[in-house]
């Protein structure tokens, strides 16, 4: 058994202090790896013990191998979660004489000080932290990294789905030279599709290293509705009704929404709260802190309570709309079914047709067994740019001949890409070269220097927003756009489910000065398209195209999907539906191809005749094709096109930050890349396609 390995000072505290009768699966099955120093990727639903399943065989690690100073990093995508952590693994360090610390954004400067000087046993931390402390002149790097042995990566999945996840490899690989040896690296997550991948991405295909993932609870454990309510009014109405007495999270995809349904439902009378990224720590933390201890209420969420983030003991989760992806569905669905006797539930409350049928479609997927593979994202060029500057800063100068070893062993890139940022860099002045030497020039010092040192910490941009302040309390943040008016009219905005009054707008400190309110408010945050993969789609087309009854469905949501595909002409059995229309000269290929598909498809067909095709999710829609053959004229030219991926030529409809530092050939390559998708294109090409007119 593996918890007869763990040393003996952590087996009498897992029984005698911790009071528990056995450890969890995966806890059992994390032992023997951990403790022979292989890297792991753990794997369990929410609630399943993967935080004590990594740290108890490194505590009995450090004590048998009598680790000294800063031995591990805890690393977490998001402060909340390290905030929720640090309590309980100071408890637990406490039990055998080991310390525990915080370092984050909000953690004040005396206490990151104290870190410095007396590095704790563990520290928590993000990937922006460390890079912070690289970089300060106030770090003694060899002094506080060079104990390093193990790195615990929570909620691997966030990383490895975005550039913060190379970031933090980077840094790994950085922080890892001066520890003088690869620390062991310990991932966690609840749903990956693709854990094999992801350990080999996590690891850069180290040869010891091992998924553990116990056998999960079978779909039929879970108790899933989906009800069509029509309005975010009906169901506000629904929710204040329903499960009285019972502690309710329910999650929505915008903040905008969940203020919007956290206001009506206090009007309702429900004793309600509310979590989301704009929102200040102090309002989260109270919010959260009054959901734990409170029975009859609800707290409306976005994405920010998906992960691991500890709100109680929760009787029941709700859905408006649909999350994109199954796997976020699955972090959702985990908040539940925690308490012996009680399975995990969710009650989905589509308040249109449209999100009705993308939530009978994603519960389709996950009834098959299906979560998405998780792919890191392709040449992550800006984090190379990044990182060259960082090292400048870290060093203090750098050499022409520059040293990339970590930046191509972490990010995996060949040297060519180094040098080629580095020249163009150097020719824009975001860096300078004196005698063979690289220090950051006079445009890298005003993207990046001085007063936007900060910016150089992190691999994402964050919007311009006001700070909402009321009195002395900092309520959170909004985007000007909600003050639009402002001066000819009152404004009222809405933070925390309550209304505030703009009475003064400080433009050049970007803070608005609010006063309690009767009136509803609205507030506003900027948000793209949201994407949906190729398997989502085709499970919307698979949907509409059959006439099955799940279960799960209210009758009303029966009565709605029976509609819906009795009135939809975008599914055809013999293949994707081509309609045109000859009075607004519009043609509609519905391809249910996904997001990225339909961006590389409407850029094949601009290259193939100069039209400028609109596209989303499930259609691409060329504006000015006339009848069958000039639609299918262009498409047979995309069709010989769509052989070769430099055939997509690609302007970003964004700036990624660094963005100034790639030059236009990367640029382009990292568009293409990153914002289509050629081989489902090609699937779509290659599916027959029914004519229909409209």
């Amino acid at each position: 058994m593996g918890f007869e390995r763990l040393h003996p000072s952590i087996q009498h505290h897992v029984v005698n202090s911790l009071g528990w009768r056995e450890l969890r699966p995966l806890q059992e099955q994390a032992i023997g790896w951990i403790l022979d120093g292989d890297h792991c990727l753990l794997i369990a639903p929410t609630a399943g013990g993967k935080t004590e399943a990594a740290i108890l065989p490194l505590f009995s690690r450090m004590l048998s191998e009598e680790w000294k100073g800063l031995s591990v990093l805890y690393i977490c995508p998001i402060r909340a979660l390290l905030n929720n952590l640090e309590e309980r693994l100071s408890f637990y360090g406490s039990l055998i004489g080991r310390s525990c610390g915080l370092w984050h954004g909000d953690v004040g400067q005396a206490s990151k000080s104290a870190i410095l000087r007396d590095p704790p046993d563990i520290l928590l931390t993000t990937p922006e932290s460390l890079e912070a402390m690289l970089i300060s002149r106030r770090t003694d790097r060899p002094y506080f990294f060079g104990n390093l042995r193990a790195v615990v990566i929570d909620e691997a999945h966030a990383f490895a789905g975005d550039d913060r996840g190379w970031h933090l490899l980077a840094v790994l690989e950085r922080i890892a030279e001066l520890a003088g040896a690869p620390p062991q690296r310990i991932g966690l997550s609840a749903t990956i599709g693709n854990p094999d991948e992801i350990l080999s991405w996590m690891t850069r295909g180290a040869k010891r290293a091992k998924v553990v993932s116990p056998s999960s609870d079978k779909v039929s454990k879970a108790d899933v509705t989906l009800d069509y309510v029509g309005s975010i009014d009906n169901a506000a109405l629904v929710i204040s009704k329903l499960h009285r007495g019972e502690k309710r999270l329910v999650f929505c995809d915008s903040r905008s929404q969940a203020e919007r349904l956290a206001s009506l439902l206090r009007t309702a009378g429900t004793n309600t709260f509310v979590s989301h990224s704009s929102l200040s720590v102090d309002e989260r933390r109270l919010a959260e802190r009054a959901f734990r201890e409170s029975r009859d209420c609800v707290i409306v969420a976005t994405s920010t309570l998906e992960l691991g983030i500890d709100v109680g003991d929760l009787d029941r989760v709700l859905q408006i709309e649909a999350p994109t992806t199954v796997a976020s569905f699955l972090q959702r669905l985990g908040r539940t079914g925690r308490r012996a006797g009680t399975n995990r539930n969710c009650l989905f409350l589509a308040t249109n047709r449209e999100s009705l049928i993308a939530s009978a479609a994603l519960l389709r997927l996950w009834s098959s067994g299906y979560v998405e593979p998780l792919r890191p994202p392709p040449d992550p060029y800006p984090v190379i740019a990044q990182q060259i500057m960082a090292i400048i800063r870290q060093d203090g100068a750098a050499s022409r001949r520059f040293d990339d070893s970590s930046i191509r062993r972490s990010l995996g890139q060949p040297a060519e890409v180094t040098e080629w940022l580095i020249a163009y860099m150097l020719e824009q002045e975001i860096l300078f070269e004196d005698s063979g030497v690289l220090g950051i020039g006079p445009a890298g010092e005003k993207l990046y220097g001085a007063k936007n040192f900060m910016a150089l910490m992190s691999v994402f941009d964050t919007p311009p927003l006001f700070q909402v302040v009321c009195g002395i309390e900092e309520l959170g943040w909004v985007h000007p756009l909600s003050f639009a008016g402002f001066g000819q009219r009152p404004v009222v905005v809405s933070l925390s489910g309550r209304a505030w009054e703009v009475v003064r707008l400080d433009e050049g400190r970007s803070i608005a000065y609010v006063k309690v309110s009767d009136v509803p408010g609205r507030s506003r945050w900027l948000g793209g398209t949201r994407a949906l993969s190729e398997a989502f789609c085709q499970s919307v087309r698979s949907l509409l195209l059959d006439d099955v009854v799940d279960e799960r469905w209210s009758r009303r949501a029966a009565i709605e999907i029976a509609e819906a595909r009795c009135e939809t002409s975008a599914v055809h059995h013999g293949g994707t539906v081509v309609a045109t229309d000859a009075r607004s000269m519009k043609t509609k290929w519905w391809t249910f191809a996904g997001l990225k598909a339909n961006h590389a498809l409407a850029q094949l067909l601009q290259s193939a005749d100069g039209v400028v095709p609109r596209f989303d999710n499930v259609f691409v829609e060329i504006l000015h094709a006339r009848g069958v053959g000039p639609i299918e004229s262009l498409l047979h030219a995309a069709q010989l096109q769509s052989t070769s991926r430099q055939s997509i030529a690609v302007d970003s409809p964004f700036k990624v930050k660094f963005w100034d530092c790639l030059p236009t050939p990367l640029r382009r390559r990292f568009s293409v890349s990153r914002l289509t998708d050629a081989d489902a294109a090609a699937r779509a090409l290659a599916e027959p396609r029914v004519h229909r007119d409209g």
